[in-house]
């Protein structure tokens, strides 16, 4: 496991440290990171990829978050062959960047970061504004979504029921961190699980979370936390979707009260899980909120991801993350 018993003891070091904390110093790889940085045309968004190594368990700008994240996510796998995981991240007007990291004893994946929590506010441009820029060395370790190289796919939303215990026989990262943990060292979603189980999530500083995770085998789970206790919602045989109410325990009339949940499911039921690209864009389009900043399809079997920018669905931005033979 990446960098052993004292990389772990650092997970105690969280991310909710004031925003204005100065930036991270750039090394050669870090510089190299930066001088790749595009803006992707039209968009809030850039693109860059990260050169070099970085320690997932270290601290991080993280300024305090005052509402909660909507978000809507699914994974349809009603072809077996052609799953499609899809994402909606509604939240504030922020910059965001889609990140490639290739860390030399950690898989290969492709995130989303809203460079808000790396302190680049809206109205400022990192390939302008120096410090904006250095701040992005950050930017591995705070995706809100993403792939790996495996076919391991992540994404969160809000969850405000959610209470982790925590225990102190863990360590303790971010609710945020968690994620690059997954990407960097999880395969599959039992590798996934697993891992979860290793730390205790700090849901300070921002809303509880709930995740959906999933593989290329076709394996998907939503994790929450009812009571301290971490509870796992298995996905059907042909999809799973994932809201912003608490999954476990629910019932139908209130997965149906839920409109975003049950425009998704109509959909999906409808099409016994088998949607490509654009249908998947599609159902994105229908349940996407007046704030839903980007929105993401990754499909785990080809390592093509698409992305569109504040809901202008004729601009879809395509990146492709070389995926591992298995």
């Amino acid at each position: 496991m990446r960098r052993g018993i004292t990389a772990m003891l650092l997970a105690a070091l969280m991310v909710g440290v004031a925003a204005c904390s100065s930036p991270p110093e750039a090394s050669t790889a870090g510089t190299a990171s930066l001088a790749g940085l595009r803006r992707i045309p039209g968009t809030h968004m850039y693109a860059m990829t990260f050169t070099g190594d970085y320690d997932e368990l270290a601290g991080v700008p993280l300024p305090p978050s005052a509402k909660p994240f909507g978000c809507s996510l699914f994974y349809a796998t009603g072809d077996p062959g052609r799953s499609v995981f899809a994402r909606n991240f509604d939240w504030d007007p922020n910059p965001a960047l889609v990140l490639h990291t290739d860390p030399p004893d950690g898989y290969a994946s492709v995130s989303i970061v809203d460079l808000f929590y790396l302190g680049v506010p809206a109205g400022v441009d990192p390939l302008t504004d120096d410090d904006a820029r250095r701040r992005l060395l950050g930017a591995p370790l705070l995706p809100f979504d993403g792939m790996n190289d495996r076919g391991l796919v992540v994404g969160m939303a809000a969850d405000e029921s959610g209470r982790a215990e925590t225990r102190p026989d863990r360590p303790t990262v971010g609710s945020v961190r968690i994620l690059r943990l997954m990407l960097d060292r999880a395969a599959t979603v039992e590798e996934a699980l697993a891992l979860i189980d290793r730390f205790n999530l700090d849901f300070d500083g921002g809303p509880p979370l709930h995740y959906l995770i999933a593989d290329r085998s076709g394996a998907s789970a939503v994790v929450e936390f009812v009571d301290g206790r971490r509870v796992v919602t298995r996905g059907g045989p042909r999809w799973h979707a994932l809201t912003n109410f608490r999954l476990a325990g629910s019932d139908a009339t209130t997965r149906q009260a839920d409109r975003r949940y049950a425009t998704a499911q109509a959909t999906l039921t409808e099409r016994d899980g088998v949607l490509n690209r654009e249908q998947a864009f599609d159902v994105l389009r229908a349940v996407a909120q007046p704030h839903t900043q980007w929105s993401v399809t990754y499909q785990p079997h080809s390592g093509v991801m698409h992305v569109v920018a504040r809901q202008d669905w004729s601009a879809v931005h395509e990146f492709t993350l070389p995926m591992a033979r298995t």
